[in-house]
């Protein structure tokens, strides 16, 4: 089994989430700094964004627009030229805050939620995916996840697949012409890890950060563990990027709660350079 060991390349951050790579750049969210950031190729930062509310997932519309959720109020906005503008509203329709997402290539996007107060000991309950479509309209995609988080679409566009942090599992959704679901099943089960953030390889393999099992693992369907990455702090979320997508990024940090994260300031991205580049969206 390949071992990678991974450098930090950015520190000094609150809690970093929802990775991408987009244009040139490596972009994520500082949850509990409440800011939207880009990294360049030498690892200095941009601020793209302050919110008020903690940002989560981010991804782009195919007229390039970013958009980004706002986890608390349970929205996704436009981001502007700093400003943040409304797009969608899921507050009607996710019973706990929002978390991570995936944009297609049409435009629709697929937005996770906890489903219910992880944080104040309620008990786990399964929520849906919803789907935000190209004209805005929002509608269940699928019922039944627990703590639906980071997500990826195959290069053909077919099948999403969501990490279900807290059953341990991914699953896999195929996707008709319209978006919608047409069949479901599990990709893998992961055993004690929980998957946070993930991405998929040009392999069909799937890089998972558990943070519950402090590890970051290359896995292929039905579970098999190909790789490992080796990381100084917990792994929360992993993206492939870089000039040819074969630098593994990893978000990390000492705690995930939102005051000790602020004060602290543990969270790093690390990279380490992977022997098979990205695949698919994000």
């Amino acid at each position: 089994m390949q071992t990678y060991q991974a450098r930090v390349v950015a520190d000094g951050l609150a809690f970093p989430e929802g990775p991408r790579w987009h244009d040139g750049r490596f972009w994520f969210t500082d949850q509990h700094a409440h800011q939207v950031l880009a990294m360049a190729a030498d690892g200095s930062l941009t601020t793209i964004a302050t919110t008020e509310d903690r940002p989560g997932g981010l991804g782009w519309l195919p007229n390039g627009d970013l958009l980004c959720v706002l986890m608390t109020t349970r929205r996704i906005v436009r981001v502007v030229d700093g400003a943040l503008l409304p797009y969608a509203d899921l507050s009607r329709y996710a019973p706990w805050h929002c978390n991570d997402m995936v944009v297609d290539a049409a435009g629709r996007v697929y937005a996770g939620n906890f489903g219910y107060d992880v944080d104040g000991g309620a008990p786990k309950t399964p929520t849906e995916l919803l789907l935000v479509d190209m004209d805005g309209a929002i509608e269940p995609f699928a019922d039944g996840l627990v703590f639906p988080n980071g997500s990826a679409i195959t290069p053909d566009g077919g099948t999403l697949l969501v990490g279900e942090t807290f059953a341990n599992r991914v699953s896999w959704f195929r996707r008709g012409p319209d978006g919608r679901m047409t069949d479901r099943g599990i990709w893998a089960t992961l055993g004690e890890a929980t998957p946070d953030g993930i991405c998929l390889d040009a392999d069909g393999a799937l890089w998972i950060s558990s943070p519950g099992t402090h590890e970051t693992l290359r896995v292929a369907r039905g579970g098999e563990i190909l790789a490992r990455c080796e990381t100084t702090g917990t792994p929360y979320a992993c993206m492939l990027g870089g000039s040819q997508r074969r630098t593994l990024h990893v978000c990390t940090a000492e705690t995930s709660d939102p005051q000790q994260a602020a004060q602290l300031k543990s969270g790093c991205i690390e990279t380490a350079e992977v022997a098979v580049p990205g695949a698919g969206l994000p």
